[in-house]
């Protein structure tokens, strides 16, 4: 087995968070349960390679692809991957590698072979199904928060609910920040209304406008929010949703960007 799938890094942050087992039975115990850093390997491994559960390969990861899934069924209904976002958020702007005086946004079409909740007609592909990833990321391209929609949904509309998803990020003494100062978005969010949310949030919008000419030079900060989408397309499993069930998919997009964050602290990863 390769501890590449979850090192060290990784599972000290994440073992701490996942919950207590219930006390075993003195008879009859049964079979004892996989364990817990054998199945994180299995979803990373699916995560990374884009393999179906039942082809995850026992002799690498520990564990089987079925209990794999099942470990990221519990614990994403436990809560547990934002938690892990968190922590390594507040990591970051300890480290003062996390500046929020910027950051980005923007969303990315995928097609979604299953359907499913958070699912609908892609203007971008001949209106087959599909769904939507809306990011915001730091100055640096650190994912801040993510969420998923259906792929009809326009990207202003979820601006307020993106903002909302970033968690108090911790790590430096006083007050948690939970906000940027300013907002970098393309023509895509150009609408009036969202400029005033934004401005009584005390963020200062700078989105491009519709039908004027392009080279504005937002584009000189907001590519990072592009790089970062690249980042988690490297992940095989997420340009592509397989999922039926949207808090999986979910589910994997966030650990992806908890990785991201990790591997700005610790490069060997």
């Amino acid at each position: 087995m390769s501890d590449d799938l979850v090192p060290d890094a990784l599972w000290e942050r994440i073992a701490p968070l996942l919950p207590s087992r219930p006390p075993r039975r003195h008879r009859y115990p049964g079979r004892l349960p996989a364990d817990d850093r054998a199945a994180l390997r299995g979803i990373v491994y699916v995560l990374r390679k884009n393999v179906r559960w039942r082809d995850v390969p026992a002799e690498r990861t520990g564990c089987s692809g079925v209990t794999a899934w099942r470990r990221l069924r519990d614990r994403t209904e436990a809560g547990v991957w934002p938690r892990l976002h968190e922590v390594l958020l507040a990591e970051l702007r300890k480290a003062g590698l996390l500046d929020m005086d910027d950051a980005a946004t923007d969303g990315s079409h995928i097609r979604a072979l299953k359907r499913g909740a958070h699912t609908g007609p892609s203007p971008v592909d001949r209106a087959r199904p599909g769904s939507k990833h809306h990011l915001i990321t730091d100055r640096h391209g650190a994912p801040l928060a993510v969420t998923l929609t259906g792929g009809n949904r326009h990207d202003v509309t979820q601006l307020t609910p993106l903002l909302d998803a970033i968690p108090l990020i911790r790590g430096l003494r006083g007050r948690p920040r939970h906000r940027p100062g300013l907002l970098f978005a393309d023509r895509g969010y150009d609408c009036d209304k969202y400029r005033r949310i934004l401005r009584a949030r005390g963020i200062t919008p700078k989105i491009a406008r519709r039908g004027v000419p392009h080279g504005s030079g937002l584009g000189k900060t907001r590519w990072v929010v592009e790089r970062t989408f690249a980042w988690l397309h490297q992940f095989k499993r997420l340009r592509i949703r397989y999922e039926i069930r949207a808090d999986l998919h979910l589910g994997l997009l966030q650990p992806a960007c908890s990785i991201i964050c990790l591997r700005r602290l610790r490069t060997s990863f």
